[in-house]
């Protein structure tokens, strides 16, 4: 039943009446269509508005974008000074002392006493070692003997020829009795001579019996032992000075052509670490040694407090080139736009466009000499690719 049905007649509209109708006759009763169209009429009008109402003028920009900050750290700048600018070669290498003597016997005889130990301290002419000396003593009695007796015969001899020649001026000798009388003083004369040298050999091998030191050092090495007998040229002692050293270094063939003689070297050594020493270059070897590459070169380098031993191994640095007064950056401080090189400095908060003219590199490119900054400048040293000129910045600590 519909609610048409359930109205009484009387209370029923028009429409609900014909409704009624229609239903008692088996069709459908008639919707109501007008609210549909209104509504739809309202909803086309409302989308027309929106689509064709003119766009309203750009309301103006009220506030203003907030400025950004950048912060830099201290440790990312760096202060224009003038500095003196320096080309280094590296070398490597060992220390070896700079006075070395391999003391070598010189007399032939068995060692009585051996007077020094490796490591102990010894001046020039101390003793080291005293080979026997009775035997030597012996032979230079020979030959004192010997020559002592060939010199009678030569005294003899030349008096003997003084009578010949005296009778030959008369006419009492002949000729070749003079001429004998004269070879047997020559020969005599000569005999006299050798046997002088032998005595002064005789006496050195007696002096050599006594074997001293060539220099003041250290005892670095001992090869012989009180009992030995031993010859002439038998290494016995190695004697070393540390006052000053010697840095055996090598550089690389390409690097080697720019060292010279007398060039300033700052060397460190392994094991002395903190400590820094000064040298200077006394010799280039002209040859690069083979398999290696690498050309010798001498440092002499003095020793404070004997702190330095040979062997040692160390590191130096030869300033090839030096320029003093220069100003120069770090590599990383320098920025290129359209107008050339350029750093970024540090003026009353804001980063400001600094102009370079670029110099030379030095330190191997890590330093960079430049003109066109004034001493006590500020600039950005480290490689901050989002600073830019004109931006305002805070230095901070670190």
């Amino acid at each position: 039943m519909t609610a048409a049905h359930e109205k009484p007649e009387w209370a029923q509209s028009k429409r609900e009446k014909d409704n009624a109708q229609r239903v008692a006759q088996g069709l459908k009763p008639r919707r109501r269509i007008l609210p549909w169209i209104v509504l739809i009429a309202i909803v086309l009008a409302v989308a027309a508005f929106l689509l064709f109402r003119p766009e309203p003028p750009p309301a103006e920009e009220t506030v203003e974008e907030t400025a950004v900050v950048r912060q830099i750290r201290q440790a990312e700048t760096v202060q224009i000074a003038p500095a003196t600018l320096k080309e280094t070669v590296k070398v490597t290498g060992t220390l070896v002392p700079g006075h070395q003597s391999d003391v070598a016997s010189q007399a032939s005889g068995r060692v009585m006493a051996v007077l020094v130990r490796p490591g102990d301290p010894i001046k020039e002419g101390d003793v080291l070692a005293q080979i026997d000396r009775a035997p030597l003593e012996l032979q230079l009695n020979q030959q004192r003997a010997t020559a002592e007796a060939t010199r009678v015969q030569l005294q003899s001899s030349r008096q003997q020829l003084e009578r010949t020649e005296q009778l030959a001026s008369q006419g009492l000798a002949s000729p070749s009795t003079l001429e004998q009388a004269r070879s047997s003083t020559a020969a005599l004369e000569a005999n006299l001579n050798a046997l002088e040298i032998a005595v002064e050999t005789a006496e050195l091998a007696l002096a050599n019996a006594t074997v001293k030191s060539p220099l003041t050092g250290v005892v670095a090495s001992r090869s012989v032992e009180p009992g030995q007998t031993i010859s002439a040229g038998t290494p016995l002692f190695t004697i070393v000075n540390l006052e000053q050293m010697q840095f055996d270094a090598a550089a690389s063939v390409s690097s080697s052509a720019m060292v010279a003689p007398g060039q300033a070297a700052v060397i460190t050594v392994a094991g002395l670490e903190g400590q820094t020493f000064t040298g200077e270059v006394t010799r280039v070897n002209p040859v690069a040694i083979s398999g290696t590459r690498t050309v010798p070169i001498y440092i002499a380098m003095d020793n404070p407090g004997n702190a330095l031993r040979g062997g040692m191994f160390a590191t130096g640095h030869i300033t090839v080139t030096e320029k003093p007064d220069a100003h120069a950056v770090p590599a990383s401080a320098l920025r290129e736009d359209l107008e050339g090189p350029y750093v970024l400095a540090l003026e009353d908060g804001v980063l400001v466009r600094r102009g370079v003219e670029i110099v030379r590199e030095w330190d191997r490119g890590r330093l960079v000499e430049v003109s066109g900054l004034d001493d006590g400048m500020q600039i950005v040293a480290a490689p901050l690719v989002e600073l830019e000129p004109d931006q305002a910045y805070s230095l901070v600590e670190g």
